[in-house]
């Protein structure tokens, strides 16, 4: 099957010339046990012989992040797929300029982010990906609560000493600032740590291929 794929990875390479979009819908998904689930993946000036690939990742994303691949659709009567893939859950539909994924009686295991995938010049091209979540039941957003209205009660109000005037609020405001510089600093350290992870993973696959 390995083998087979290769075959098929390098005669797309041959076929393919020009520069490549993959645009996957949805995002992101929830949806409860047993459900069917459709993800499309969409090309923007492809040439008739694109072939899309479907990957998967479970895991988070980590150092040993790596990705699964599912199918591939070659004909009307005709699918490659993955080693250990359940062939009668999932179904891949060519539907140009795109193809569709979808997944029937879906588990909590099935839960990751699924990628598609085209071979192109030198690079693989990726969608965005569809973060898939897999739930027994979908949370439920809390029900607003109304204020009951108490009768208000008349409080004598004393006047109020004099305070003194000209105090400074400048030291409250920089510890605010320099907190927020702070935070958004973290912030971009996490986003290019996780960037720099999701990178390396996509080079260990591409290396894979063109071994």
């Amino acid at each position: 099957m390995q083998a087979r794929l290769w075959l098929l990875l390098a005669a797309q390479l041959a076929a393919l010339h020009g520069s490549l979009v993959l645009q996957q819908t949805p995002a992101s998904l929830m949806v409860q046990t047993n459900q069917t689930v459709t993800l499309s993946c969409k090309t923007e000036t492809s040439p008739s012989t694109t072939r899309i690939y479907w990957l998967r990742q479970r895991q988070a994303l980590s150092a040993n992040s790596h990705y699964e691949f599912l199918a591939c659709w070659v004909s009307v009567n005709k699918t490659v797929y993955g080693k250990g893939v359940e062939q009668e859950k999932l179904t891949v539909l060519g539907n140009s300029p795109g193809n569709l994924l979808k997944l029937q009686s879906v588990k909590p295991a099935d839960s990751g982010v699924y990628f598609c995938m085209t071979v192109g010049v030198p690079n693989l091209i990726f969608g965005k990906g569809t973060q898939l979540s897999v739930v027994d039941v979908l949370p439920t957003s809390p029900q607003p609560t109304r204020k009951t209205s108490t009768p208000k009660k008349k409080v004598c109000r004393f006047p109020s000493p004099v305070t003194r005037k000209g105090l400074s609020c400048a030291p409250l405001i920089i510890g605010l600032l320099v907190a927020a510089v702070l935070i958004l600093l973290v912030s971009l350290g996490v986003a290019i740590h996780l960037r720099c992870l999701q990178r390396r993973a996509r080079l260990r696959l591409l290396k894979q291929f063109y071994k």
